[in-house]
């Protein structure tokens, strides 16, 4: 466990908290590379090196950074990105681009033809529309690219609706109409530009069960097997996703290997039966990689308590640094990291600096009687806080340190506000 309790003071990775705030300034994303570490040895430990010919494309969406995306690098992972931005970054860190997943919905031209000058190893075809615009692109360059079709398999999971994306009505993936499905398979097949290599799915984010992933792949596979008998077409990879849960308040995560062994164990009974080669299975694993290895530090400015409603606590970042609890209504936990052996005195809202009643971080926390300056700890903040800020209110982005056994580095410097300035411009008309 990274977190560690000393002398009335939160330690993460062997780091002092109130020293690093002091250090880099508050709000502060920290990430313990310790956590990282034991995330990477887990995918191999219990997928990658228990069952062949398997992959694991790290999901950069939960966070995106040269640095954090060199130690995937290092640990193996492939990546899987789903911007021209995330693509450069992940070159710009070093990676292999036969290493390098381009997914996503709505591809740009000049998304693809970056990622067809480099020859990624994948592109995840999401949409009819891809298959001409890229082959069109291969064309005028001469390459040849690998391709996977992202289909929607029709399956709810129980998550919030907004990061479902395995069921029908959704923006991501082709639906399996037979009139649409099978004309675009038969379309790849047939290209001389792609190589379709097999199917892609995912059925939402932050799961607990491993049914949603059974059902739809139950699905998929019968999207193989129909293939096979309509166009003799033997597919050779397979992307089941990503999206398991982590602990945010009081859930119990579970192992890769409890999501991913009986997805596998059913993918070779199927290709068994089938009579053909089991092919490449991939995961695209994120939040589960960075969630609990991140937190993120703020300075308590004023507090204010109503009488007969509620006490809040405001802090020195908020929603331009945590979107998800207005988005989402995520729930997290907090430590007040100067006071952390003190017991919990008071019930507070912990809330933001920006101008939106909504700008609510921790709705009813038990926390240590708090005042200005004292020090609090967002705990497991490393999925799509740094990822989804924004400079609303005209705030600076914050700083994003990575911390091991007690030593410390800047993985990526605070916005100043000249910064905010830098890309701005006067037309004067």
């Amino acid at each position: 466990m990274c977190i560690e309790i000393r002398d009335n003071t939160l330690y993460f990775d062997g780091c002092d908290t109130t020293d690093l705030a002091r250090t880099y300034g508050t709000p502060l994303y920290v990430y313990s590379q310790t956590a990282l570490e034991d995330r990477f040895r887990a995918l191999h430990t219990e997928f990658l090196d228990k069952w062949p010919n398997t992959r694991a494309a790290y999901a950069a969406k939960a966070l995106c950074t040269p640095a954090l995306l060199r130690l995937v690098r290092d640990a193996g992972l492939c990546v899987d990105v789903v911007s021209g931005g995330e693509l450069t970054c992940a070159l710009a860190a070093g990676f292999p681009p036969e290493r390098i997943e381009f997914n996503g919905n709505n591809k740009l031209p000049a998304e693809l033809e970056l990622a067809v000058e480099r020859g990624v190893g994948r592109i995840i075809l999401d949409g009819l529309q891809e298959l001409p615009l890229l082959e069109s692109i291969c064309a005028r360059k001469g390459k040849k690219m690998k391709v996977l079709y992202r289909v929607t398999p029709g399956v709810r999971a129980d998550t919030h609706d907004y990061i479902i994306t395995g069921k029908k009505d959704s923006k991501f993936g082709i639906p399996l109409d037979e009139d649409i499905l099978y004309p675009a398979v038969q379309a790849a097949i047939d290209s001389p530009w792609v190589d379709l290599l097999g199917f892609h799915f995912h059925v939402g984010s932050q799961l607990f069960e491993v049914r949603p992933y059974l059902e739809a792949l139950e699905v998929v596979l019968g999207l193989v097997e129909e293939s096979w008998k309509r166009f003799g077409y033997a597919m050779t990879e397979l992307n089941v996703g990503g999206g398991f849960g982590i602990r945010y308040t009081d859930e119990a995560p579970r192992g890769y290997g409890w999501y991913l062994d009986p997805i596998m164990a059913r993918v070779e009974a199927f290709f068994r039966d089938l009579g053909l080669p089991r092919p490449a299975v991939v995961t695209e694993p994120g939040r589960s990689v960075v969630g609990e290895a991140g937190l993120t530090l703020y300075t308590v400015g004023s507090i204010k308590e109503i009488p007969g409603a509620r006490k809040y606590v405001a802090v020195d970042g908020g929603m331009t640094d945590n979107i998800r609890p207005a988005l989402y209504q995520a729930k997290y936990r907090a430590i007040a990291a100067n006071k952390a052996e003190e017991p919990c005195a008071e019930t507070v809202t912990v809330c933001g600096k920006c101008c939106e009643s909504g700008d609510i971080l921790l709705r009813d926390a038990a926390l240590p009687a708090l005042e200005g300056g004292d020090l609090l700890a967002v705990l497991s903040t490393g999925a799509y806080g740094y990822a989804m800020a924004s400079n609303y209110n005209s705030n600076p982005i914050p700083a994003v340190v990575l911390v091991k056994e007690g030593r410390s580095g800047l993985m990526v410097r605070r916005q100043t506000w000249e910064d905010l300035l830098a890309t701005a411009r006067d037309p004067a008309l």
